[in-house]
């Protein structure tokens, strides 16, 4: 299995690096989307997650040279489906379970291929304007399935 973060302080880099808008743009990966979601809902559960990520993501795009359009940058469907598969994620550990450890294991299951999505809505709605914008359903398989 592929180790993505040494130890948990290094996924709290990642966490922190996204809301103080300080991680590297290089840095921000698949794995760190994931990485930043977990850490946060681990140590800063309120408010939810659901309704201070966005802005956190948009800031982070504009602070690293990135833009939030209809086409580029933040996409809510995206962000709310990752943070509900994260969250459904980590409640499969214990609270003292390490987080780096939890971030390898979400990355080696379906959740990490970056086009996990696509089971659940058809590429043209998931990449539709309509779904950046704003939250629309799944249409190809109910998000609470199994993953």
């Amino acid at each position: 299995m592929t180790k993505h973060y040494a130890d948990d302080d290094a996924v709290a880099r990642v966490g922190r690096g996204l809301v103080e808008r300080t991680l590297p743009k290089a840095e921000w990966t698949h794995a760190a989307h994931f990485a930043a979601a977990l850490w946060l809902l681990r140590h800063a559960p309120e408010p939810p997650l659901g309704t201070v990520m966005p802005d956190m993501i948009r800031a982070y795009n504009l602070a690293t040279g990135g833009e939030n359009t209809d086409s580029a940058g933040y996409h809510e469907t995206i962000t709310q489906a990752s943070i509900a598969a994260a969250r459904g994620f980590l409640g499969r550990y214990a609270a003292d379970h390490p987080l780096h450890a939890v971030v390898d294991d979400l990355m080696a299951s379906p959740l990490g291929k970056p086009d996990w999505l696509l089971v659940h809505w058809s590429r043209a709605r998931l990449f539709s304007v309509e779904a950046r914008r704003g939250w629309i359903a799944p249409d190809l398989a109910p998000l609470a399935d199994p993953l």
